[in-house]
């Protein structure tokens, strides 16, 4: 082609000198034009054939792979393709030429991949296995794995070695690349357990303590899991600290249906007494009781029974817990601030609101049922209990 030219301008009278640059310079727009309009003839018919497919179809693979542009990402390697095969036209930069879209393509298909493991994800995200089973970490290592193999390419071209040959020294830089990618390596494996035990996936409600946690996951990648904590703030925590510490996951209190009130108040020890007639009377007119103390032998209760009693009754009756699972009020091992009384219960539903409410429900009842028992809740004393009960000068 260049000779062609050549030989047509001196044949009209040019420098030969000028006339060689010339061409030469014809020749390269001609090949970049060539390469440009190709490019936009398979764009306009590919494409148009591509996206009547995605009209059709019911599926919405093929629509978020249009988004993404991917086809239109593979469709620019034909400027590189053209520009390879016509690099003969200039035999003496044509290695280099070669090399250089050699280089290009390569660059092209590194792109391509990218986008092509993003719609992927998006893909998978809009499936139910991705509430299980989220696959961005380990499309973030095929993308990892992807750009290395690609910047060996191009070094080797560029270099006009054999790629076999740079791999062979993967061996040598095996330790530095471990330290470069030490989270990208520890947040594959710490992946990879965490996918095959199921032990979070997305929308889990989480609990990290060392990391001042506690939220839903709304994203999980090769290096972090990402948590909204209830006040609205995001924690970013590295994927393997999921393995090597420890986390509460509260996804099994959700899917049970019933979220587990467990707490106590402390009895002051010294007001445990054995109840007297005048005492039972008084019992017998409150709720919950009545069956409890006419089955019962009166004889040797003590008061902190006849509690009990109308606590676990109390429960029974309250409309917000779930009667289907354990009920149960028991006294736990006395401690220096008295005997403590536990309840142990499981509300109706799982909304954190409804749980505090119900909960702060139940034991403001509690703390003021306690004196009908003649009973008293333990309390450090504070500046006023110490003040009243001093003597006044």
């Amino acid at each position: 082609m260049i000779n062609f030219i050549n030989n047509w301008l001196v044949h009209n009278n040019m420098n030969e000198e000028i006339s060689v640059i010339l061409s030469n310079i014809i020749a390269v727009i001609a090949v970049i034009m060539l390469g440009i309009v190709i490019d936009l003839i398979v764009k306009k018919l590919f494409l148009r054939i591509v996206k009547a497919y995605a009209a059709k179809s019911n599926h919405k693979w093929d629509d978020i792979l249009l988004k993404n542009k991917v086809f239109d990402q593979l469709v620019d390697i034909i400027p590189g393709v053209v520009i390879y095969g016509f690099a003969p036209v200039f035999p003496e930069y044509q290695e280099w030429i070669q090399r250089i879209a050699s280089v290009y393509i390569v660059i092209i298909i590194i792109i391509a991949v990218h986008k092509l493991l993003n719609s992927v994800d998006e893909i998978y995200r809009s499936s139910q296995e991705e509430r299980t089973r989220p696959i961005k970490g380990f499309l973030q290592v095929i993308e990892i794995i992807a750009v290395i193999i690609g910047i060996i390419l191009i070094i080797s071209f560029l270099i006009n070695r054999s790629p076999w040959i740079m791999l062979s020294g993967i061996g040598a830089a095996t330790a530095i690349g471990t330290l470069i990618f030490k989270d990208s390596i520890l947040g594959f494996v710490a992946g990879i357990q965490l996918t095959a035990n199921n032990m979070v996936k997305l929308g889990d409600w989480i609990e990290v303590p060392k990391y001042d946690t506690d939220g839903d996951v709304i994203d999980i990648t090769l290096h972090t899991v990402k948590v909204q904590n209830w006040n609205k703030s995001i924690s970013m925590i590295p994927t393997y600290a999921l393995i090597s510490d420890s986390f509460k996951n509260w996804t099994g209190m959700q899917e049970f249906g019933g979220r587990r009130i467990k707490r106590h108040i402390y009895i002051d020890l010294t007001s445990i007494k054995f109840c007297t007639g005048e005492m039972l009377e008084k019992f017998k007119k409150l709720s919950y009781l009545q069956e409890f103390l006419n089955s019962n032998n009166n004889e040797q209760m003590t008061n902190i029974e006849v509690f009990r009693a109308y606590l676990l009754g109390y429960l029974k009756n309250h409309p917000r817990l779930n009667k289907e699972l354990t009920q149960m009020v028991r006294q736990r091992q006395p401690t220096e601030f008295g005997l403590p009384i536990e309840i142990y219960v499981f509300l109706d539903g799982t909304k954190w609101a409804d749980y505090e409410v119900v909960q702060s429900e139940i034991f403001s009842h509690v703390i003021a049922i306690v004196p009908e028992f003649d009973l008293r809740i333990y309390q450090i004393p504070s500046g006023y209990d110490i003040g009243s009960t001093s003597p006044k000068i």
